[in-house]
């Protein structure tokens, strides 16, 4: 993998690691801990990452290429959800670092790519030395899902009122 000093910049410009700066001291050695578990993945174009309904313990970062996202609707059609490119600074897969539970989307790759990588059993050894990276994580992992929580009620009750009105309209 490159060096500590080329991979730092992309892991401080995610939103998991956002907490952490370059300058202080004490980040820079916490974040070197979490680069020295870091692997490097390739990806030809057309092989599929993250697949929806899956069991996996892999963080993802795109450090090269670009993925499409996709998932399946209740009729089990896929949706394109985004396309999305390493310059954007993705990342994917982060809730796999504190749950084991089913993908929810599927990740595939739209060129070739180079992800960087890290498992939860190396997430979990490092936070276990290292409660401070385990903390602004997992505050950055609940902000974002108490988010999706509040988008999906929003979009139930949007939903919710349309069929509602549809039901009055053709009473």
């Amino acid at each position: 993998m490159d060096k500590f000093e080329e991979v730092l910049p992309k892991l401080i410009n995610i939103p998991l690691f956002s907490d952490f700066s370059a300058d202080n001291q004490n980040d820079r050695r916490i974040l070197q801990m979490v680069y020295e578990n870091l692997s490097l993945e390739s990806f030809s174009k057309g092989d599929t990452i993250i697949e929806e309904g899956k069991f996996g313990d892999l963080f993802y970062i795109l450090y090269s290429g670009s993925v499409h996202v996709c998932r399946k609707t209740p009729a089990g059609d896929s949706i394109a959800l985004a396309d999305l490119n390493s310059s954007q600074n993705i990342f994917f897969g982060e809730t796999a670092l504190i749950s084991n539970e089913p993908r929810t989307a599927t990740v595939k790759a739209k060129t070739d790519c180079t992800c960087i990588v890290l498992s939860s059993k190396h997430f979990i050894e490092i936070c276990d030395k290292e409660p401070l990276l385990g903390y602004r994580v997992i505050l950055h992992l609940a902000r974002s899902m108490a988010k999706t929580v509040r988008d999906t009620n929003s979009d139930k009750a949007t939903l919710y009122e349309a069929l509602f009105s549809e039901i009055e309209s053709g009473m």
